[in-house]
């Protein structure tokens, strides 16, 4: 018997990942588009916390704090304490559904004054989803579910540039039945090992600035599959580069300013028509995983590919801070346009930073996405500058 499931699981994938939209003849992205590059597992790409949150996601070059773990590792030997730890939790996609989630567990510690290692834990909550069989008959509820768990190790070389390494489990559960209308194949979970390098640079320039740059290359690793013999889907394989310069303004006003620019190493859909007119959506899942990366420069039609995110960050007194930024992605890719801003407050050991997003599309299911973290450090610290 053949299994479907309600429209909450459909619309995460229309939304987020265009290969599930494809499945269904669907094809396109949540603007129509069907030239959004298609992954699996995208939730690896959601920002998990509020600082970067409230910057238009902008977080490779900021000044290095805890969930370094996800924007570059690299950066988590220039922490200023020897132990640092955080949480976040994001209600996702509210405008669809009630009780989709993410949640993220960062951890850092220095093992010395050039060593750091830091672990994560992400998990995607998909809620509850009821399956119906082709007569619409209910047929249990399933509570699907993804998770990624980190490992990563940063080395500072000099005083200036550090080097990470990230290894990453991934593990995406759906249900044990159909989700695909008309596939005939029993779902299983998905399974996938990667694996991702990072660098960051920062140095003092006089008294009262400081230039960071960092880049980080993500989930590199091998296709993911839901059924035995079904068809295999590219990581969400992500290179992002940026940069940030920081003034100190005075004793107790400090500003600020990045931009992160993000790339997905997967190519981009090869898009014909066949001898009846039809539209034919060609995602390239036949390449190897290598070979998807180098396409993914050759077939990037200049800079559409490109998702930019500038930022600005005002610090008062080290206490309190008040943020903002954008992010744009060209309409053929999935056209994701939207400001965001925030707060953080510091007291003492302890953190607390909220991010609020203001989707400029109309009926965007990504407006008014909340995002909260709390984060705190112990053990003492060392002589590291951020």
């Amino acid at each position: 018997m053949k299994y479907f499931y309600s429209k909450k699981l459909f619309s995460y994938f229309l939304v987020i990942s265009p290969v599930f939209a494809a499945a269904q003849n669907a094809n396109t992205s949540i603007n129509g588009s069907s030239n959004a590059i298609a992954t699996a597992v995208p939730f690896l790409n959601i920002t998990p916390d509020s600082r970067s949150g409230a910057m238009g996601d902008a977080g490779v070059a900021l000044s290095p704090d805890v969930n370094a773990n996800y924007w570059n590792p690299a950066k988590l030997t220039f922490l200023e304490s020897n132990n640092d730890i955080s949480i976040s939790y994001n209600p996702w996609l509210r405008h669809l559904v009630p009780d989709v989630s993410l949640s993220y567990l960062s951890y850092a510690h220095k093992l010395d004054d050039r060593n750091s290692f830091g672990a994560s834990l992400r998990y995607f909550n998909l809620g509850s989803i009821q399956r119906v069989d082709q007569f619409q008959n209910y047929q249990g509820t399933d509570n699907p579910s993804e998770f990624s768990v980190d490992g990563s190790f940063a080395r500072k070389f000099g005083e200036n540039l550090s080097l990470g390494l990230t290894v990453r489990y991934i593990y995406s559960n759906f249900s044990n039945a159909d989700f695909v209308s008309g596939s005939g194949q029993q779902v299983k979970p998905g399974n996938s090992l990667s694996a991702g390098v990072s660098l960051y640079y920062t140095k003092a320039y006089g008294d009262n600035s400081i230039f960071s740059f960092g880049t980080n290359i993500s989930n590199i690793g091998s296709k993911i599959s839901y059924s035995n013999s079904g068809q295999r889907y590219f990581l969400p394989a992500n290179l992002k580069i940026g940069a940030a310069n920081t003034w100190n303004l005075d004793d107790v006003n400090k500003l600020t300013l990045t931009l992160d620019i993000n790339k997905l190493l997967v190519p981009a859909p090869v898009i014909t028509t066949d001898e009846n007119g039809n539209t034919v959506v060609d995602r390239r899942e036949d390449l190897s995983v290598p070979g998807s990366i180098f396409t993914s420069f050759g077939n990037a039609n200049g800079l559409q590919e490109l998702t930019f995110s500038p930022g600005v960050e005002y610090w008062y007194n080290n206490m309190f801070a008040l943020r903002g930024g954008y992010l744009y992605e060209n309409p053929d890719k999935g056209g994701r346009h939207y400001a965001t801003l925030g707060l953080g407050f510091k007291y003492k050991n302890y953190m607390f930073d909220f991010s609020y997003l203001a989707a400029s599309q109309q009926n965007s299911p990504l407006a008014n996405t909340l995002r909260f973290t709390l984060s705190t450090s112990f053990g003492g610290s060392n002589n590291a500058s951020k």
